[in-house]
Protein backbone atom coordinates (compact mmCIF):
# COMPACT_ATOMS: atom_id res chain seq x y z
CA UNK A 1 0.00 0.00 0.00
CA UNK A 2 1.49 3.63 -1.46
CA UNK A 3 1.44 6.07 1.85
CA UNK A 4 -0.49 8.13 0.48
CA UNK A 5 -3.54 5.90 -0.30
CA UNK A 6 -6.03 6.05 2.36
CA UNK A 7 -6.06 2.69 4.45
CA UNK A 8 -9.22 0.73 4.94
CA UNK A 9 -10.98 1.81 8.94
CA UNK A 10 -12.31 -1.56 8.99
CA UNK A 11 -9.09 -3.23 8.53
CA UNK A 12 -7.21 -1.51 10.34
CA UNK A 13 -9.20 -1.13 13.39
CA UNK A 14 -8.65 2.86 13.30
CA UNK A 15 -9.58 5.49 11.40
CA UNK A 16 -6.85 7.22 9.78
CA UNK A 17 -6.90 11.36 9.16
CA UNK A 18 -6.75 11.49 5.92
CA UNK A 19 -10.23 8.74 5.77
CA UNK A 20 -12.25 11.59 7.36
CA UNK A 21 -13.20 14.25 5.63
CA UNK A 22 -12.75 17.78 6.57
CA UNK A 23 -14.87 19.74 7.64
CA UNK A 24 -15.43 23.46 7.71
CA UNK A 25 -14.85 23.40 11.83
CA UNK A 26 -11.95 20.91 11.11
CA UNK A 27 -8.44 22.09 11.75
CA UNK A 28 -6.96 20.01 8.57
CA UNK A 29 -9.41 22.54 6.80
CA UNK A 30 -8.38 25.28 7.83
CA UNK A 31 -4.44 24.92 8.12
CA UNK A 32 -3.54 22.12 5.57
CA UNK A 33 -3.02 23.09 2.26
CA UNK A 34 -2.70 20.12 -0.42
CA UNK A 35 -5.48 17.99 1.89
CA UNK A 36 -9.19 17.75 0.45
CA UNK A 37 -11.25 20.96 0.88
CA UNK A 38 -8.20 23.69 0.76
CA UNK A 39 -8.58 25.36 -2.82
CA UNK A 40 -12.14 25.03 -3.05
CA UNK A 41 -12.73 27.58 0.18
CA UNK A 42 -9.74 29.53 -0.69
CA UNK A 43 -9.86 29.43 -4.62
CA UNK A 44 -11.63 31.98 -4.45
CA UNK A 45 -9.53 33.89 -2.15
CA UNK A 46 -6.86 33.54 -4.43
CA UNK A 47 -8.22 34.29 -7.58
CA UNK A 48 -9.50 37.73 -5.81
CA UNK A 49 -6.24 38.96 -5.22
CA UNK A 50 -4.55 38.01 -8.43
CA UNK A 51 -6.91 40.00 -10.34
CA UNK A 52 -6.81 42.54 -8.03
CA UNK A 53 -3.35 42.98 -8.81
CA UNK A 54 -3.80 42.47 -12.62
CA UNK A 55 -6.90 45.23 -12.61
CA UNK A 56 -4.64 47.83 -10.51
CA UNK A 57 -2.23 49.28 -12.19
CA UNK A 58 -1.01 52.49 -12.46
CA UNK A 59 -3.00 53.05 -15.32
CA UNK A 60 -6.57 52.23 -13.63
CA UNK A 61 -5.75 53.33 -10.52
CA UNK A 62 -5.06 56.75 -11.80
CA UNK A 63 -7.53 58.74 -13.90
CA UNK A 64 -6.14 61.74 -15.24
CA UNK A 65 -9.14 64.84 -14.63
CA UNK A 66 -9.88 66.33 -17.80
CA UNK A 67 -11.82 69.49 -17.55
CA UNK A 68 -10.88 71.64 -20.28
CA UNK A 69 -13.09 74.55 -21.46
CA UNK A 70 -14.98 74.05 -18.14
CA UNK A 71 -16.36 77.38 -16.38
CA UNK A 72 -15.79 76.29 -12.89
CA UNK A 73 -16.18 79.75 -10.71
CA UNK A 74 -15.28 78.84 -6.74
CA UNK A 75 -14.45 74.89 -7.37
CA UNK A 76 -13.38 73.22 -4.58
CA UNK A 77 -10.37 70.87 -5.71
CA UNK A 78 -8.17 71.61 -2.15
CA UNK A 79 -6.13 68.78 -0.99
CA UNK A 80 -6.75 66.78 -4.08
CA UNK A 81 -4.49 64.43 -6.49
CA UNK A 82 -5.37 66.19 -10.18
CA UNK A 83 -1.26 64.75 -11.58
CA UNK A 84 -1.59 65.58 -14.81
CA UNK A 85 -5.22 66.75 -15.05
CA UNK A 86 -6.55 68.85 -17.71
CA UNK A 87 -7.62 72.28 -16.97
CA UNK A 88 -6.69 73.83 -20.75
CA UNK A 89 -8.93 77.10 -21.11
CA UNK A 90 -11.07 76.28 -17.69
CA UNK A 91 -12.28 79.46 -15.91
CA UNK A 92 -11.24 78.23 -12.09
CA UNK A 93 -11.86 81.88 -10.93
CA UNK A 94 -12.44 81.98 -6.96
CA UNK A 95 -11.62 78.14 -6.96
CA UNK A 96 -9.80 76.66 -3.95
CA UNK A 97 -6.76 74.23 -5.50
CA UNK A 98 -4.95 75.07 -1.89
CA UNK A 99 -2.68 71.84 -0.95
CA UNK A 100 -3.51 69.97 -4.34
CA UNK A 101 -1.48 68.28 -6.27
CA UNK A 102 -0.77 69.26 -9.73
CA UNK A 103 2.35 67.83 -10.78
CA UNK A 104 2.44 67.42 -14.99
CA UNK A 105 -1.24 69.52 -15.23
CA UNK A 106 -2.02 71.56 -17.99
CA UNK A 107 -3.76 74.76 -17.41
CA UNK A 108 -2.86 76.19 -20.61
CA UNK A 109 -5.00 79.61 -20.77
CA UNK A 110 -7.07 78.53 -17.41
CA UNK A 111 -8.35 81.92 -15.68
CA UNK A 112 -7.14 82.09 -12.46
CA UNK A 113 -8.21 85.05 -10.59
CA UNK A 114 -8.48 85.11 -7.37
CA UNK A 115 -7.73 80.96 -6.82
CA UNK A 116 -6.41 80.09 -3.99
CA UNK A 117 -3.18 78.09 -5.21
CA UNK A 118 -1.19 77.78 -1.76
CA UNK A 119 0.75 74.75 -0.83
CA UNK A 120 0.10 73.44 -4.28
CA UNK A 121 2.83 71.28 -6.08
CA UNK A 122 2.71 72.83 -9.61
CA UNK A 123 6.31 71.15 -10.44
CA UNK A 124 6.85 70.56 -14.82
CA UNK A 125 2.83 71.87 -15.00
CA UNK A 126 1.74 73.81 -18.30
CA UNK A 127 1.24 77.44 -17.04
CA UNK A 128 1.11 78.70 -20.46
CA UNK A 129 -1.02 82.34 -21.48
CA UNK A 130 -3.05 81.17 -17.72
CA UNK A 131 -4.29 84.45 -15.93
CA UNK A 132 -2.74 84.87 -12.50
CA UNK A 133 -4.58 87.76 -10.77
CA UNK A 134 -5.20 88.10 -7.75
CA UNK A 135 -4.18 84.26 -7.03
CA UNK A 136 -2.71 83.20 -3.76
CA UNK A 137 0.50 80.90 -4.92
CA UNK A 138 2.03 81.38 -1.39
CA UNK A 139 4.36 77.92 -0.35
CA UNK A 140 3.34 76.68 -4.11
CA UNK A 141 6.46 74.69 -5.93
CA UNK A 142 6.44 75.42 -9.15
CA UNK A 143 9.78 73.86 -10.10
CA UNK A 144 10.00 73.16 -13.76
CA UNK A 145 6.79 74.49 -14.62
CA UNK A 146 6.41 76.11 -18.25
CA UNK A 147 4.84 79.66 -17.39
CA UNK A 148 6.39 81.80 -20.36
CA UNK A 149 3.04 84.02 -21.66
CA UNK A 150 1.45 83.70 -18.32
CA UNK A 151 -0.17 87.25 -16.90
CA UNK A 152 0.75 87.51 -13.38
CA UNK A 153 -0.92 90.70 -11.47
CA UNK A 154 -1.13 91.40 -7.87
CA UNK A 155 -0.20 88.15 -6.90
CA UNK A 156 1.01 86.81 -3.42
CA UNK A 157 4.12 84.66 -4.23
CA UNK A 158 5.59 84.72 -0.25
CA UNK A 159 7.92 81.01 -0.21
CA UNK A 160 6.92 80.09 -3.56
CA UNK A 161 9.49 78.49 -5.66
CA UNK A 162 10.00 79.52 -9.14
CA UNK A 163 13.34 77.02 -9.98
CA UNK A 164 13.65 76.90 -14.06
CA UNK A 165 10.69 78.55 -14.98
CA UNK A 166 10.42 80.48 -17.96
CA UNK A 167 8.56 83.70 -17.55
CA UNK A 168 8.64 86.96 -19.92
CA UNK A 169 10.26 90.16 -18.35
CA UNK A 170 7.52 92.07 -17.76
CA UNK A 171 6.01 88.67 -15.69
CA UNK A 172 9.31 88.70 -13.97
CA UNK A 173 9.49 92.40 -12.98
CA UNK A 174 5.83 91.98 -11.49
CA UNK A 175 6.71 88.72 -9.39
CA UNK A 176 10.14 90.28 -8.24
CA UNK A 177 8.34 93.09 -6.74
CA UNK A 178 6.46 90.77 -4.82
CA UNK A 179 8.60 87.94 -3.98
CA UNK A 180 9.86 87.18 -0.54
CA UNK A 181 10.38 83.83 1.77
CA UNK A 182 11.19 80.99 1.83
CA UNK A 183 9.30 78.01 0.57
CA UNK A 184 9.08 75.06 3.09
CA UNK A 185 9.15 72.21 0.96
CA UNK A 186 12.53 73.17 -0.91
CA UNK A 187 14.14 75.59 1.60
CA UNK A 188 14.74 77.50 -1.62
CA UNK A 189 14.48 81.43 -0.98
CA UNK A 190 11.45 83.24 -3.52
CA UNK A 191 13.41 85.57 -4.95
CA UNK A 192 16.70 83.47 -5.38
CA UNK A 193 14.49 81.02 -7.61
CA UNK A 194 13.20 83.83 -10.17
CA UNK A 195 16.72 85.33 -10.11
CA UNK A 196 15.59 89.01 -9.02
CA UNK A 197 19.35 89.26 -8.36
Amino acid sequence: MHQHELSDPAASGRISPMAVPPTPESPLSAVAPGRAGWWPRRGGVWLSLVLALILWSPASAFAAVDVAKQVLIGADYHGQDLRGGTFNLTNLRDADLSGSDLQGASLYGAKLQDADMSNTNLREATLDSAVFNGTDLTNAVLEDAFAFNAKFTDVIIDGADFTNVPLRGDALKVLCAAARGTNPITGRDTRDSLNCG
